[in-house]
């Protein structure tokens, strides 16, 4: 009879005294051991087994754990004496800043104490030994009872000097999550604060600390080295494109699908394959999220597990907020199409809001798109170009739905807003619109300069709504070339006996134009032009089946002509 699945169950002790579902990485103890590194930095997605792959390497070496060999019998790391002789012989420091979530600097430092001042209290049984000097005593005594944001950068490092005169060992060091008070802090405006705090802590942790044996860090990005890690030349960073571990964090197909046999799904590998496959680490390519997974054999049935555990609230910002190129690549990946761009696994997360590269980096790096193939790397300097899709069904569902949810507030009649413009009725489209931008205003800020590119995002927005709903008939494109410039959006229907749409975006300028339908005449007189209608002719579609539409806007009031 297969093993009861138990969802969201972090603790290794647990899962094997439980006997519960639990497919062996415990090799990853070795391969990490034998690696030697002293510092070791690894990003994978979120949901990927990072957390308990960090408790089984604390239940594993930690003397807390002393002689429970009964938690690794039967699995890969137990079948050397070699490892069965150095389960539970080392002080291990093992702290998750998973729960770092604020919004501003002053919250997150303050969580990050009270951290802290948790590890100390664990720890407590140091204090009451002799092997602290007094002073060192009234040391640990200001760290449990009220320890400042001063006392902070350097607790790990004491700490780390307590336990090892202690035990007579150096200590392993074991912080899961390590990047998620950073991303908060670039959400919210505080990742100045939090990087000069960060970098010193990590200073005297990982880089002058003569009590470290070893460290390990997970998270989901490699936050650039110039912002945290400019001090660590000890640091071995292990990212998606690494082949090292590749198999240590998430599930092979070999491992899904035996599985599935044992829990008699074997009829729905073909659909399991498409919605939860895709992930690809190093050359190992067939990586399954474990989430989606264990979630699929305790329920049977194909949902959207990965992609709802958290808010995507990055991800939403990143492409609501972003530039023309980047709505638009955004609608390729949208369609199934790959793209090709260079990718650089050192997040800077300060420059996300400006650099198109490193917005697709960090969706490299936390799962929602996958390697397709790349370039070799060359020695003349340039950038390795990656072709990259959307990693699985699972993740194309999410986007579709998070598209939909931007719409939310307008919703009840946004199949009405359709229907207008696929008929042509201006009118309806005028009061739906003008709704639009008057309710979505915190979605996409939308300006009053011709000069300023952010209504051009509203409406870029407003676009992905259109692809999300009209995919199935309609292919719907933007900002490409067709006659002599680049049109905005066209409406091209799969069956050619039907009207395509042309539709281009203006600005109102004051200067040049007296009303809001000056600027709709501007606006419909650049199609004719520019001669936009030519690729649809080109496919077939009479001239006569194409209609334009010039969108007017000014500030908030839109007018469509």
């Amino acid at each position: 009879m297969p093993k009861t699945v138990a969802i969201g169950v972090q603790s290794f002790e647990k899962l094997i005294k439980g006997s519960y579902f639990y497919i062996d990485k415990t090799s990853f103890i070795k391969e990490w051991w034998e690696s030697g590194d002293d510092v070791t930095l690894i990003a994978r997605p979120r949901r990927f087994g990072k957390t308990l792959n960090m408790d089984m390497l604390d239940c594993f070496f930690s003397v807390k754990y002393a002689n429970r060999g009964d938690l690794f019998e039967g699995l890969s790391v137990w079948e050397e004496e070699k490892y069965r002789n150095l389960q539970g012989t080392y002080p291990v420091i093992y702290l998750s800043f998973a729960n770092v979530k604020e919004t501003n600097y002053k919250t997150a430092v303050y969580r990050i104490c009270q951290l802290l001042m948790a590890l100390f209290e664990r720890h407590n049984y140091v204090y009451k030994s002799d092997v602290l000097s007094e002073a060192e005593k009234k040391y640990f005594e200001k760290i449990v009872f009220g320890m400042s944001e001063e006392d902070a950068p350097l607790a790990l490092y004491r700490l780390s000097e307590f336990l090892q005169r202690y035990y007579g060992k150096k200590v392993i060091i074991l912080l899961d999550e390590y990047d998620t008070p950073m991303q908060e802090a670039y959400v919210y405006g505080y990742w100045k604060e939090l990087i000069a705090f960060t970098r010193s802590m990590f200073n005297s942790t990982f880089k002058t600390n003569p009590y470290l044996e070893r460290a390990i860090m997970t998270g989901i990005t490699r936050v650039s080295k110039e912002s945290i890690f400019s001090d660590l030349n000890n640091l071995k960073v292990v990212t998606t494109t690494s082949s090292a571990y590749a198999t240590a964090f998430g599930f092979t197909e070999e491992e899904v699908f035996a599985a599935m046999e044992e829990y008699g799904y074997e009829d729905k590998k073909e659909k399991v394959k498409y919605w939860y496959d895709g992930f690809v680490f190093g050359k190992q390519k067939d990586i399954y999220n474990p989430w989606s997974i264990t979630n699929f054999l305790d329920k049977g049935e194909i949902d959207t597990y990965w992609a709802n555990t958290s808010s995507n609230s990055l991800v939403g910002k990143l492409i609501q907020e972003g530039n023309r190129r980047i709505k638009t690549t955004f609608e390729t990946l949208l369609k199934g199409e790959s793209i090709r761009c260079p990718i650089d696994e050192q997040i800077v997360y300060n420059q996300l809001d400006d650099d198109y590269n490193a917005v697709f980096s960090l969706l490299l790096a936390s799962g929602y798109l996958k390697v397709l193939n790349h370039d070799e790397k060359t020695v003349d300097g340039m950038d390795v170009i990656y072709e990259l899709n959307l990693t699985n069904g699972e993740v194309k569902d999410m986007f579709y739905r998070m598209v939909r949810g931007w719409f939310r507030t307008v919703r009840p009649d946004y199949n009405d807003f359709v229907n207008a413009l696929l008929t042509g009725d201006k009118k309806a489209m005028n009061a739906y619109m003008n709704r639009v931008a008057l309710q979505s205003f915190s979605y996409f800020d939308t300006g009053k300069s011709p000069s300023y590119e952010a209504p051009e995002r509203f409406y870029h927005g407003f676009i992905l709504g259109l692809i999300a709903d009209l995919a199935g008939e309609y292919t719907v494109t933007s900002n490409r070339e067709s006659g002599f410039g680049r049109y905005d959006v066209m409406i091209s229907p799969k069956d050619k006996s039907k009207d395509a749409i042309i539709l281009e975006f203006k600005v109102h300028d004051a200067d040049e134009e007296n009303s809001l339908q000056d600027t709709v005449l501007s606006a419909l007189a650049q199609i004719e032009e520019k001669q936009y209608a030519t690729n649809l002719i080109a496919e077939g579609i009479l001239a006569e089946n194409i209609r334009k539409y010039g969108f007017a806007f000014e500030g908030k009031k839109v007018l469509i002509g």
